[in-house]
């Protein structure tokens, strides 16, 4: 047979097998994306962080498999890219009529990286422009249903509330009454006019952790308003507890600080367009990323890194404020709200961490119910750069102390490894020009922050305020994983008396210290507050000085005993004491 006939043949061989296995990790993903209405419905919050977790990992085992397919199918013309090159036009024409392409292309793009290792793009063999950004405001109906307006707020509410769930409400007509009245008072404060034209809602409920969302919009002629409803589930029925209605809020509901939401979707595409319209802030990535497609959030977050680097300009990457880390370079653009970590060589001491390590820490983070305080983290391998869009001194770091990392050639600098992260302020650096109100609330959220971490199996390491940062929210969040580990893995202690004075003024502790002892009460000495918000911090939280609260944490969740931490402020909530 002619080397043209077999080439044809393979290409339409392997495209399908690549087609066929992606088809396979959807139906796996939608079956257990689906599990999360009964998980809800039963109460089952342990089964919830199973699937997941288990969730996250579907996409790297269906790769995993078809590499191994289309090895042995290619045999040695496995890295023929002539032959590639018609497997994607193969590939193409397979997938173009489904409604979910984008996630499609960028399956085929995990494939071809896994066997080519590519360095930067290469557009004969992967996709790189995948019509995956569908422009704010024009998200097809089929994701939503529309309720028509009418004169009475409590039976437009009512309708809404009539929502695909078996389980019962507790109270639904208290609940629609209360939601009613919320939206009410948000409207007449912004003094729209009073009648609502219609609300669109999208068809699918937005479930995560142990709560359910009805996420939509209201629309007022050319006004629009977000809505997002809050559900919460227990013995007595489901029950309304929040209902929120500025874009601060649901933008904080999809924050990358978040796990995943289990959303059921047959076109991503126009769910986040709709996503878009009450979220023109948000990144397309992140949208993605949010209802659970990280790797096609990743696709795109690398197309807009793309078009923004296309060429080169006075604004240049550089070193990052802050303390300068012990493991990781970080460096960003200094308009940009992304920042880049680069693993270093050497770690300086103390540090006894290995690269490896460094890189399970992420992992950890990534599998984990993320609490809302610890940042995503999107891995890339094989960036390539113009080196004119990094400062001379970033250049010369990289060269000297991140060459496993790092390569300059000529004209280019080429990221084998890098950490992409949404930029937060480093809460030193914040405490030392915020105003006071925003620095005690701060100081006040960072000890939340510590308590969130912990009920959710989470020890920070290194509890100091560089490690910790401040969104454009005001939140506080955790960002520096290279000491992080599961709470459970711990050991709190209470530090023993002195046997005498030379004990207290000795430099090293009288007492054995094991790899994993903890020792709350030297938190506060270490932790770099000032006096007064040193005060602020203790008026609050004491009790993360006494190991009391650490061991109380730990056997909550060695007995199964799951916290809801809700996304969304206390004020938002209806009844105080639903949960």
């Amino acid at each position: 047979m002619p080397r043209k006939d077999t080439n044809n043949r393979l290409a339409k061989e392997a495209a399908r097998a690549i087609k066929e296995t992606f088809v396979s990790y959807r139906t796996q993903f939608d079956e257990v994306t689906k599990r999360a209405q009964s998980k809800f419905e039963a109460l089952d919050w342990q089964g919830m962080r199973t699937d997941a977790a288990a969730r996250l990992d579907i996409y790297k085992n269906e790769v995993d498999s078809v590499e191994i397919t289309i090895r042995k199918l290619l045999g040695d013309q496995i890295e023929d890219k002539l032959l590639w090159s018609g497997l994607k036009a193969e590939f193409a024409g397979l997938v173009s009529p489904r409604q979910d392409r984008e996630l499609a292309e960028t399956f085929f793009n995990s494939v071809t990286r896994r066997i080519f290792a590519t360095i930067g793009v290469n557009p004969q063999i992967e996709f790189v422009d995948t019509d995956g950004a569908t422009s704010p405001g024009s998200p097809k109906s089929t994701v939503y249903r529309s309720y028509k307006g009418e004169k009475s707020r409590v039976d437009l509410t009512r309708k809404i509330l009539a929502c695909p769930l078996p389980t019962g409400f507790q109270n639904h007509e208290q609940d629609a009454r209360q939601v009613a009245g919320r939206i009410k008072a948000h409207l007449d404060k912004r003094e729209l006019p009073a009648e609502i034209d219609r609300i669109d809602i999208a068809k699918s409920i937005f479930y995560r952790g142990m709560g359910a969302y009805l996420i939509g919009r209201i629309q007022y002629g050319p006004h629009l308003v977000p809505l997002a409803i809050a559900l919460l589930n227990s013995d007595a029925g489901i029950c309304v507890d929040a209902v929120l209605l500025q874009e601060t809020d649901i933008s904080i509901l999809f924050s990358f600080t978040r796990s995943y939401f289990h959303v059921m979707s047959e076109s991503p595409d126009d769910l986040i367009g709709f996503l878009r319209s009450i979220l023109p802030h948000k990144r397309v990535a992140e949208l993605y990323t949010a209802i659970g497609f990280n790797k096609h959030g990743k696709t795109v977050l690398y197309q807009e890194l793309l078009g923004h680097l296309s060429e080169c300009r006075e604004e240049r990457f550089e070193i990052s404020p802050g303390e300068s880390g012990l493991v990781m370079i970080v460096f960003n653009m200094p308009n940009d709200d992304l920042v880049f970590k680069i693993i270093r060589d050497r770690f300086g001491r103390p540090k006894k961490v290995t690269h490896q390590q460094v890189k399970e820490k992420y992992r950890l983070v990534f599998k984990h119910d993320r609490a809302g305080r610890l940042i995503d983290a999107q891995d890339f391998e094989y960036l390539k750069l113009d080196d004119c869009h990094f400062s001379p001194q970033l250049l010369d770091q990289l060269r000297s102390e991140a060459t496993k990392s790092v390569k300059v050639d000529k004209d280019q600098v080429i990221l084998s490894y890098a950490y992409v992260e949404r930029r937060v302020t480093p809460l030193n650096i914040y405490l030392q020009t915020a105003a006071p109100a925003a620095a005690c609330e701060a100081v006040i959220d960072f000890g939340a922050a510590i308590k969130d971490l912990a009920v959710s199996n989470i020890f920070p390491g290194d509890i100091l305020l560089k490690n910790f940062g401040v969104t454009r929210h005001g939140r506080v969040v955790f960002y520096d994983y290279d000491e992080i580990c599961p709470l459970t893995d711990c050991h709190f202690r209470s530090i023993p008396p002195s046997a005498s004075y030379d004990d207290d003024l000795a430099s090293e502790p009288w007492y054995a210290v094991a790899e994993n002892d903890v020792f709350p009460q030297e938190f506060k000495h270490f932790l770099g507050l000032p006096d007064h918000l040193l005060q602020i911090f203790l008026d609050h939280h004491a009790d993360l000085l006494d190991v009391a609260f650490w061991h109380k944490a730990q056997a909550a969740i060695k007995a199964g005993k799951l916290p809801h931490i809700f996304p969304y402020a206390e004020s938002r909530r209806l009844f105080k004491d639903n949960f």
